[in-house]
């Protein structure tokens, strides 16, 4: 369409849809214009900002006069490209009740002026640009999920076309919904990958056409819309309306419920009907993800103070304060704040990254720098805002080392949440003092991005971890109506594990505890969702590492990681067992990429303490302590001793005496300084510190 309205200019020739005096450029416009309230100008500035308003507003009608249809593009393909440096296009058009993404592009995308969409200090914040890297943006796209299906389809094939109904209502809900309102009947992939608006996504219109009388109300892809008079809801109020009633055939309006985090119900909480192996429905109903009712249950939807909820768009469409222009095309607009930046980060760094790297081969619309921004946003998620880790050397002997590691779970929901393949381990690894000797490790990873000492099967909840083939793995593990661990999610019947950590404030007693369970913690494990005095809600887990030392009695490194898998190798492989386009293409794509996990947290620290006890029951006194001369005595050395060696702190040897019996002079040469002196016996180890000075 000519859109007589707009104002945008290209850097060299302006905007071929509307002449204005050749004066009248966004890089002269007068600075007070731009984002403030017209009525506190000096009188000749408000003329001039009246004159603007209504020489635009006449324009744009003249533009709705014209008789064109309303879902066409602002701007040709090359002012687009012009405007985006000639990145790929969004997808356009509309079907009967939703439109592509593409329609919104042309006002709330990159303003090559950068008059609207931007932050105060000038950075880009577009919706469009941000969003269109997301895995909400590509879900449509998405090789993983494409895969799934088709492995669902393929185990169950009398369920095809009720499982790709189901499937697309969530992945791609401009396609299938608007089928469904229209009466048509089931949607398929096959209509799905014929479709440009299905293939859209998680676009603009199916999030902010919701409904507000059902958030919360409606889960598994169950989505209720307003399309009577076609609102498109909002956070603010007292919009120019007309331009989006007029060009895009949606009226913009205020909706207090489009922060609320039930817009993200109807999809992020999944339930379904559990079938036998033979693919028949046994009417059990299995929760497959709750991510939403993780948040109900939790203190972020509960907290003391009811202004304090914080709702998934808190942290997922994270606000800023500044006023932001929310439309290109108009500069008589003021900015609106807070504004919503849409990110849409979450913790899946892999398939993001997969997505990028086979960008061409998919379709996507998005760039490598879109990507490389969603990317760089959903580690800084992941890292900074999931969890919290802590550890600690609670005691030491020399047969064996007590190591807690505490973690505490950040998020609003549980970690890890969302698609039951994600999770989240534990590595602990402690080396001798010069590093070069692994003592223990529990919890690493092998050169096919597995855990080590996972079982064959699935790996337990572990309180207390003794050995090196014991991990600590947060996941959920679903089982079949036999009781066997399955990774179809028709098969899932109920969850033989589900340890991921619960949110602050989760609690067993809640409302939707029926479908938050906790499975596999066993009630020995008193720290689990609990604090020091036993009471649930603290969202954290202390895992109790009992380190075999074997004797050593040295300085010890101990490194402590937890590492995140969005897509580990054990969740691939019932999948990879079967053979289909999108299976086969997934798997390409898969095997390609760089499966390493992600580092969430680290933690390191050295330890020089043991247990001491019974030295005197040797006989032996050392001294004296401090040491001011360099010289240390021990007194009362005999037979029982088999070997004296000193250390320095670093676990460096300095000294080793030639035994005799009496008193044994040493002289400690490498100076001032703390000391460890180990005395060996035929039955263990002392220790004893001293200082020279």
């Amino acid at each position: 369409m000519n859109c007589a309205a707009c104002v945008r200019y290209t850097e060299t020739q302006g905007c071929r849809n509307l002449v204005l005096p050749p004066t009248y450029r966004p890089a002269t416009l007068p600075e007070p214009l731009r984002g403030t309230n017209v009525k506190k100008l000096n009188p000749a500035l408000f003329r001039a900002a009246v004159l603007i308003v209504l020489f635009t507003t006449v324009a744009v009608f003249v533009a709705w006069s014209d008789g064109a249809p309303v879902a066409h593009a602002h701007h040709t393909k090359a002012e687009l490209d012009a405007f985006r440096g000639g990145g790929a296009l969004l997808p356009f058009g509309q079907n009967t009740y939703f439109m592509a993404s593409g329609n919104c592009e042309g006002c709330h995308g990159h303003d090559a002026t950068a008059f609207a969409m931007v932050a105060d200090d000038g950075t880009d914040v577009n919706v469009v640009d941000d969003w269109r890297s997301t895995m909400m943006a590509n879900s449509a796209h998405d090789p993983f999920w494409r895969a799934k299906v088709s492995h669902e389809g393929i185990v169950n094939p009398g369920l095809q076309s009720i499982i790709e109904d189901k499937c697309t209502s969530c992945h791609a809900p401009m396609g299938r919904h608007d089928k469904y309102l229209t009466g048509g009947g089931p949607y398929s992939i096959a209509e799905m990958e014929q479709d440009p608006i299905a293939l859209d996504g998680v676009s603009c219109v199916p999030c902010h056409i919701q409904s507000a009388d059902s958030l919360g109300i409606q889960f598994s892809g169950h989505l209720k819309f307003d399309t009577l008079g076609r609102p498109l809801y909002g956070p603010y109020g007292n919009l120019f309306a007309a331009p989006m009633t007029n060009f895009v055939g949606y009226e913009p309006t205020y909706g207090a419920h489009i922060n609320d985090a039930g817009l993200c119900a109807g999809c992020h909480t999944l339930q379904t009907e559990t079938v036998d192996l033979t693919g028949t429905p046994t009417g059990n109903i299995f929760t497959e993800q709750a991510t939403y009712h993780e948040w109900l249950n939790s203190s972020f939807a509960e907290p003391t103070f009811p202004d304090t909820i914080v709702s998934c768009q808190g942290c997922h469409v994270p606000r800023i304060d500044d006023a932001v222009v929310i439309s290109a095309n108009y500069l008589f607009l003021q900015g609106k704040s807070p504004f919503g930046m849409h990110h849409f980060a979450g913790a899946n760094t892999f398939m993001l990254e997969l997505l990028r790297d086979n960008r061409v081969a998919l379709g996507l619309s998005a760039d490598e720098v879109h990507f490389d921004s969603t990317i760089a946003r959903t580690y800084r998620m992941l890292q900074q805002n999931s969890l919290m880790m802590e550890a600690t050397m609670m005691d030491r002997t020399t047969d064996t080392a007590f190591i807690d590691v505490s973690l505490v779970n950040l998020a609003g929901h549980k970690f890890p949440s969302g698609y039951p393949a994600r999770r989240a381990f534990v590595e602990v690894v402690v080396l001798d003092a010069t590093g070069s000797d692994t003592i223990f490790r529990s919890g690493g990873w092998d050169n096919t991005y597995e855990v080590v000492g996972h079982d064959a099967s699935w790996e337990p909840h572990h309180d207390v971890i003794t050995d090196q083939g014991q991990a600590q793995i947060y996941e959920h593990v679903m089982a079949d109506v036999n009781g066997d661990k399955t990774t179809v999610l028709l098969r899932a019947d109920a969850p033989l594990k589900d340890n991921r950590i619960t949110p602050l404030g989760f609690s067993t007693s809640h409302i939707t505890y029926d479908t938050t369970l906790i499975a596999g913690v066993p009630p020995t494990d008193l720290d689990f969702n609990r604090d020091a005095l036993g009471v649930e809600g603290s969202g954290s887990d202390i895992v109790h590492y009992h380190v075999p030392m074997n004797g050593y009695v040295g300085l010890v490194q101990v490194y402590v990681r937890c590492w995140y898998q969005a897509a580990p190798p054990r969740w691939m492989e019932e999948m990879f067992d079967n053979n289909s386009a999108p299976i086969d293409s997934f798997r390409t794509m898969y095997d390609a990429q760089d499966g390493k996990p992600v580092l969430v947290k680290e933690v390191t620290f050295t330890d020089l303490s043991v247990g001491i006890d019974g030295i005197e029951d040797l006989g032996l006194r050392i001294f004296p302590n401090p040491v001011r001369d360099g010289q240390l005595r021990i007194d009362g050395v005999s037979g029982k001793v088999k070997e004296i060696v000193v250390y320095d702190v670093r676990g460096r040897e300095v000294a080793r005496p030639q035994l005799r019996s009496g008193t044994l002079t040493i002289s400690l040469n490498a100076g001032p300084g703390t000391y460890l002196v180990a005395i060996r016996t035929d039955e263990r180890t002392f220790i004893e510190k001293v200082v020279a000075q």
